[in-house]
């Protein structure tokens, strides 16, 4: 209990000290380390006293340790204020930029539950069943991991970055205070959403995420900013509106007040009675993850200071959706709402890869990268079998890491050079090789073999194909083909040197930043390593838990593991195959053969002689094909065809409910 409170209550103090100390200094910095280590350590330690204790062991079909709050008037009462307390920054905000409409919103989601804590119905009814507040399992150590290890080493990045953030950016307001307080309030909310079982209670941390990725998009107050501030806000509370519902009709209808209660009876009869609250929490964990038709949130994020992205795209905002999905995915199997989250899932996933190939600003192929990831893991959580859950869990864990090495590799190499381009990117093995090596991780994290996403993806094929889902097996497929085919390009440029590169000052890197990075890369490549036991130790003991009673057969076999050990013996020999080709090449310095570039060489590398007999300036770049998928060529369809299907599968949801 004492791990819970504290991971839950320290962030928010941790916030307090970044807005006590307004001044950028060394002092803050080291405060601002500090406090992340402390959060890494925390969930660490919670995941070796929850793996060790009787309650919750690996491997084993034990169930969570449910805690149970013996007077929880007054937690209950924060949490009501709290509330209120949101709901009335929304209305200053809506009213000081006239966006009226968030006002509506922000009440419509608040106001009844506020009624349900003051007419003291929700209290009673949890007493009446002597519900508990807090529930820690295997799913909420794993995705505390991620929050806390992820989350922190992006808050420790942050303080470099804001730092020279505001250097190149002088006009910009200086607020970087405020900013790195309102990471780790991210970072409280979301270990209160991870770790809370009371409906009441996990709707108040998810409408503090909401708020505050509110704030932090509109970060530096530009007219830009502000619209994609806004645009992430309604969206948000629009998905709040679902979870008000699914609260009011649980606590007045089916006197539940817990999530574990909805998910508890997996049978036919126990799946419809929860299908219009089930059908309501996942639209609003679609809202949250950003799918398609509410994808739009996400790409304006990208205005932000890279760790905002970092931290909504890989740790926290997004996966709070997909971790509830991923919650609901016993009951929402062949119902509903599983084909609604599948539905929308499968097609989010093509689509927003299409979109990707067309997109040249390296944060934005990250956002569609993300968007893309979140519908494949949406679609794992509808389908809700076994095999589709595990894969839903470890492309949480290899997306995570892999994104936000991603997102704080763009920023760094944004920071050093002025651009996030990626044909701006030319031969950044050669001109940093440090930061490339982590960015090519990153993208091998991401779309290779042994690495975890592609395994994922493999078992979310044959999920897929026994679940008989023809769409879905066909998303998968061309999806994937399009991912890759971003990837590569963008591995290509970086691999891409023309001779005599100019090499980016090592100095133009903040050293908070290699703090986030090297561990990030490193953790990569041990989870490659450790892929196997990560299934067995991790994701196998959280399906024994959410399918109770069912014969629950390892995903990873033996046969697999030996595939596995024998690409890790091939990719470990690639940097000793590169060894030898340098080794190689320095013995032929004098046999060096100039690029060829349709014409006479100008003898620099860099320009060619053109007909008219004068030096053109060489170019290489990348086709983006956007007269084919360009997102003005596909958003609108694809948003017009996705809000249809969220508004069909809702009003058969309601119907069916009453």
């Amino acid at each position: 209990m004492q791990f819970v409170v504290f991971l839950i209550f320290f962030p928010f103090a941790a916030a307090l000290l970044m807005l006590c100390m307004k001044k950028p200094s060394a002092a803050r910095t080291a405060v601002s380390i500090c406090c992340s280590m402390i959060i890494i350590a925390a969930v660490i330690a919670l995941a070796v006293c929850a793996w060790t204790d009787n309650h919750i062991l690996p491997g084993s079909h034990a169930g969570a340790e449910n805690l149970f709050l013996t007077d929880p008037r007054i937690p209950n009462m924060l949490v009501m204020l709290g509330e209120l307390f949101l709901m009335g920054a929304v209305f200053y905000y809506g009213i000081r930029y006239k966006k009226y409409y968030v006002l509506l919103l922000s009440a419509g989601g608040t106001l009844p539950v506020v009624w349900l804590d003051v007419t003291g119905k929700s209290e009673a009814a949890s007493l009446a069943q002597n519900m508990h507040y807090i529930r820690i399992d295997n799913l909420t150590v794993m995705m505390c991991l991620v929050v806390g290890i992820v989350g922190g080493l992006i808050c420790c990045y942050a303080n470099g970055y804001i730092r020279d953030y505001h250097h190149h950016h002088t006009d910009y307001p200086e607020r970087s205070a405020w900013f790195l307080a309102m990471l780790f309030v991210f970072l409280g909310a979301m270990f209160g959403l991870l770790l809370s079982d009371n409906l009441g209670w996990i709707f108040f941390f998810w409408e503090v995420t909401s708020v505050c990725s509110f704030l932090l998009i509109g970060y530096n107050k530009l007219p830009q900013s502000i619209a994609n501030s806004f645009k992430a806000l309604w969206m948000n509370l629009l998905g709040g509106l679902g979870f008000t519902v699914a609260i009011l009709y649980c606590t007045l209808q089916l006197h539940m007040t817990n999530l574990s209660q909805i998910t508890a009876d997996t049978s036919a009869a126990g799946k419809a009675l929860v299908m219009l609250p089930a059908a309501c929490l996942a639209f609003a964990a679609l809202t949250k993850s950003a799918q398609m038709p509410f994808n739009g949130w996400l790409l304006g994020a990208m205005v932000a200071p890279t760790p905002t992205s970092a931290l909504l795209h890989s740790a926290t905002m997004v996966k709070a959706g997909v971790y509830l999905l991923l919650r609901l995915g016993p009951v929402m199997a062949d119902t509903l709402p599983g084909y609604m989250v599948m539905t929308i899932g499968g097609f989010t996933f093509f689509a927003a890869s299409l979109m990707a190939i067309a997109t040249s600003d390296g944060k934005r192929v990250l956002a569609h990268s993300t968007v893309s990831n979140l519908g494949l893991i949406a679609a794992c959580a509808g389908v809700g079998r076994p095999e589709s859950i595990w894969a839903g869990m470890m492309l949480i864990l290899f997306h995570a890491v892999s994104k936000s090495l991603m997102f704080l590799c763009v920023g760094a190499v944004e920071n050093a050079t002025g651009s996030r381009n990626i044909e701006d990117m030319h031969g950044l093995i050669v001109r940093a090789p440090k930061i490339a090596s982590a960015m090519i991780i990153g993208i091998c994290g991401m779309c290779l073999a042994p690495f975890g996403m592609l395994v994922a993806k493999w078992a979310a094929l044959k999920s897929f194909v026994d679940a008989n889902n023809i769409a879905l097996i066909l998303f998968l497929a061309f999806g994937s083909a399009t991912t890759t085919f971003y990837w590569t390009k963008w591995l290509g440029k970086l691999f891409a040197v023309l001779h005599h590169t100019e090499r980016v000052p090592d100095d133009r890197f903040e050293k908070t930043e290699w703090l986030a990075i090297i561990p990030l890369s490193s953790l990569i490549i041990l989870m490659m390593f450790l892929f196997s036991v990560i299934s067995r130790n991790i994701i196998q003991p959280v399906l024994h838990q959410m399918f109770v009673g069912e014969q629950i057969a390892d995903v990873i076999d033996s046969g697999d593991a030996t595939i596995m050990i024998i690409m890790l013996i091939l990719l470990a020999m690639v940097p000793l195959f590169a060894r030898v080709m340098n080794r190689i090449r320095e013995e032929e310095k004098d046999k060096e053969v100039l690029t060829y570039m349709n014409g006479v060489n100008a003898g620099d590398d860099r320009h060619f002689i053109n007909s008219y007999g004068e030096p053109q300036p060489l170019y290489l770049a990348n086709w983006y094909i956007t007269q084919w998928f360009g997102e003005l060529v596909l958003m609108k369809p694809c948003l017009v065809i996705s809000a249809a299907a969220v508004t069909i599968f809702m009003i058969l949801a309601i119907g069916g409910g009453f």
